[in-house]
């Protein structure tokens, strides 16, 4: 199964996942280590057989565990009105939930095999 992936819907986000992959997705106020499920899936692919939901597949989801919860990087925002000397400069950082993908269930229960080419939870960052 080379390219096994969905689309899951998270946050008012969509992410391409794989199992074994890290990504950073919107604050879920998780614990550490604990299992999330996310049951707004937008696609399937398993290599063989493509699956689209209209807008979601019933009965699919994908779990993953929560490592760890943070902040990105700040950024600045600075606001200018010319002429009446207003200037305002603030930050801002946004919170985030590091998960790790464990498993792709189709909407009969069968689960994705695992990738060769997706990143382990010590690869990079997503």
């Amino acid at each position: 199964m080379k390219n096994s992936y969905a689309l899951v819907s998270t946050g008012g986000k969509q992410y391409r996942v794989r199992t074994g992959q890290v990504i950073n997705a919107e604050l879920l106020h998780s614990e550490k280590g604990k299992e999330v499920e996310m049951d707004r899936v937008l696609l399937i692919s398993d290599g063989d057989e493509l699956i689209i939901g209209n807008p979601q597949i019933d009965g699919a989801r994908v779990i993953a565990t929560c490592l760890n919860e943070g902040k990105a990087r700040k950024i600045r925002v600075f606001r200018y009105k010319n002429k009446v000397r207003s200037r305002r400069k603030t930050g801002h950082r946004q919170p985030y939930t590091r998960l790790l993908i464990k498993q792709i269930v189709k909407p009969d229960g069968k689960v994705i095999e695992n990738n060769s080419g997706a990143k382990d939870a010590t690869g990079g960052d997503n």
